[in-house]
Formats: structure tokens, sequence, C-alpha cells
């Protein structure tokens, strides 16, 4: 497997690999969000053409998970990761975070952050071995107060939520 950027004209595949990799969500009592559509392929567009979107692929080139980033107050935001269910639990997504660790490196960032939901064993608990720490609601910046009324709009905060943070 090896890290590339993703390509126009597999978006659509990264959709798929989102609804794939959210149906763990049903298991938990979150049908909501298994049932959630991804982005859609304009939006996805967006991340590629920023240079903020990478896929893990697999050894015939085709994409088995991916992350979207965005600029947020001088760093890197995970906007999604996902891991088609057929290759999880093999560090597919810590890949990812660390290729956008090295990323945010070369452009100066400090950390990457993310917002999750805390009490999902492949979200917060997940991210914490990855080597994220929980923020307070008070050292938030702007631009994640901005992406936390975003997500309650949305119906999120349904279930407990917190902002992480990974220092570079």
């Amino acid at each position: 497997m090896h890290i590339r950027a993703v390509r126009l004209d597999e978006l659509p595949v990264l959709q798929d690999i989102e609804r794939a990799a959210g149906q763990c969500f049903r298991d938990i009592g979150m049908p909501e969000i298994a049932d959630d559509e991804p982005l859609l392929l304009g939006e996805l567009a967006r991340y590629h053409h920023a240079g903020l979107a990478w896929i893990v692929a697999n050894d015939a080139d085709a994409p088995v998970a991916y992350l979207i980033a965005d600029r947020i107050d001088g760093n890197l935001h995970v906007e999604q990761v996902s891991v088609h269910p057929d290759s999880a639990r093999r560090g597919v997504g810590r890949l990812l975070l660390d290729h956008l660790a090295a990323h945010a490196t070369t452009e100066g960032a400090h950390a990457l952050t993310l917002t999750t939901f805390s009490q999902v064993p492949w979200n917060a608990p997940y991210y914490t071995r990855c080597s994220f720490q929980l923020m307070d609601d008070s050292g938030l910046t702007p631009g994640l107060r901005k992406i936390r009324e975003r997500e309650a709009a949305h119906g999120l905060n349904r279930w407990p939520r917190v902002c992480m943070r990974r220092a570079l």
C-alpha cells in the first residue's frame, strides 16, 4: 500500500469508502451516522484542488482509504479520514494521519486538529493512540468553534463530541 494524492476520477470511490466505513456506526446504535451521505463530489473536488486530499492505494493502485483536511487557524484540520472495512485494523488510518502531519510540518503548521465522537472506540480513543490530545472548550480557536457550530447544526451533538489536537 502507498499514499498519494487523490485523482479527480476517484472522488466517487471516496464516497463509497465513506459509506462502507460508516456502516459500523449502525452496530453501536448510531444509524443516523451510518445513513449520513458523504460529501458531494464538488466539495471533495475542492479538497483535491487545494492539495489537501490523499488516499492509501492498494497494490492495484485502487483507493482503500482517504483523508481530507482544511487549513484552520494556522493548523491543518482533519475533516474526514475513512478506511474501507476490508482494509481496517492494518494501520492505514494512522499512515494517513502521519502523512498529514509531515505535510503540515512542511507548511509550517504547528498542529493537527480534528473533531470526533468521544465515546466511539475508533474515534477519540483511537486518535489518542495516534498522539492527539483532548482540547478544553476554553482553548478552542475561532475556526474550531465554527466547525463545532456547523456540526451542532447538522445534529452531530446528539452524541458527545470533542476537539482534539496533535502537536507537531
